[in-house]
């Protein structure tokens, strides 16, 4: 897979993602997933623990294809509670970077009143971008 991280001149650098990336290769659209691990089942009812594990089943969905983590083009979030989230940005950014390094795919933030699973505080779906065979 090759890919171009777009950064428009005079533009201030995007920080935690990028603007756009221009990639090739095979598609793999990851659904959303949240903080449950592979049985179904949460281990924590905190934001970061659910955020780091939605993160953990994305890496292991994408490695199934396999791919890897830089592989990942874009990720969409959808939170619960807005203010959480800014308000724990540093432990955000922390666990970001224990599942997926320093690569910052292209993303959106989205706040929504409910996610389908009550207990779930964030889901996050993913494209990626695997080689061509």
């Amino acid at each position: 897979m090759t890919h171009l991280v777009i950064q428009p001149e005079g533009w201030e650098k995007a920080r935690g993602y990028s603007n756009g990336i221009v990639a090739s290769g095979k598609t793999l659209y990851i659904g959303g997933q949240i903080g449950w691990n592979a049985q179904q089942v949460f281990e924590s009812d905190d934001f970061i623990g659910q955020m780091e594990q939605a993160l953990r089943n994305i890496v292991d969905v994408l490695e199934t294809a396999g791919g890897k983590v830089t592989d990942l083009v874009r990720l969409t979030w959808y939170v619960v509670d807005k203010s959480e989230y800014v308000a724990r940005q540093r432990e955000v950014g922390e666990a970001y970077r224990r599942v997926l390094g320093k690569h910052f795919p292209s993303m959106t933030m989205v706040v929504v009143s409910a996610l389908v699973e009550d207990a779930a505080l964030v889901e996050i779906e993913a494209t990626a971008v695997l080689p061509q065979d």
